[in-house]
């Protein structure tokens, strides 16, 4: 039977590669981008997931949530506008998540049948990361909260949910933060030494959506170079 999946944030980076990666004859995807709407706007995540469950002949069995947001935040910013960053990154790397899982599951148990969720999180989600990214931190960590919750209370229907957390990644916005923060020290904590590729990423997730066995389930992989070891 073919598998349907739901990729968010998937126009380019490690949501590009996931989708490469799932690009093959038993699997049909629909692959979200940030053209597809706001996800920081509450609405849009239960819409997206009604017209993708559309596309998709009302059936989707794997979810993988990619998309997020990484901008700094100072803690000498204005005080409203401190917050409104604040905010802005949990209503998209976190909240539009869990709403996303939410109609997962309740699709799931509706159809009594199971599913698959693939979180991407963050070594930060562990390592925290700088003063100005509490809140991508903060996210990340909670994305690896909530995967662990729906693997626990959802293990029995069949429902199972994995978390992914890289270091850097050579994307776009990784390049940038590598260029700002110099790039040389950063890979000197690197003991692989070198950033991973999307690629590899893409891999995992692939892994995790198909063929993973289900006693995985809860688990978090690590795609940092040995550079956060737990």
């Amino acid at each position: 039977m073919t598998t349907h999946i739901l990729i968010t944030g998937a126009s380019r980076g490690i949501g590009a590669a996931i989708a490469d990666a799932l690009a093959r004859p038993d699997c049909r995807t629909v692959a979200l981008s940030s053209a597809d709407g706001d996800l920081g706007d509450p609405a849009v995540p239960d819409r997206l997931w009604a017209e993708s469950l559309d596309r998709l002949d009302g059936r989707i069995d794997v979810l993988i949530n990619n998309a997020g947001v990484f901008e700094a935040n100072p803690i000498e910013t204005a005080d409203a506008d401190w917050l409104s960053g604040w905010e802005r990154t949990l209503d998209i790397n976190l909240t539009a998540a869990a709403l996303l899982c939410r109609r997962a599951v309740l699709h799931w148990r509706e159809g009594g049948r199971g599913g698959r969720i693939v979180n991407i999180a963050s070594r930060a989600a562990y390592r925290g990361d700088s003063p100005e990214h509490w809140h991508y931190a903060a996210s990340k960590a909670g994305m690896v909260a909530m995967t662990k919750t729906i693997a626990r209370g959802c293990g029995r229907e069949g429902i199972l949910a994995f978390a992914i957390c890289p270091g850097f990644t050579m994307t776009g916005m990784a390049e940038a933060y590598l260029a700002s923060r110099g790039g040389e020290q950063l890979l000197a904590d690197i003991p692989l030494g070198r950033v991973a590729d999307p690629g590899e990423i893409g891999e995992m997730a692939r892994w995790c959506a198909l063929d993973a066995p289900p006693s995985m389930t809860g688990a978090v992989l690590d795609a940092n170079g040995a550079s956060y070891v737990r």
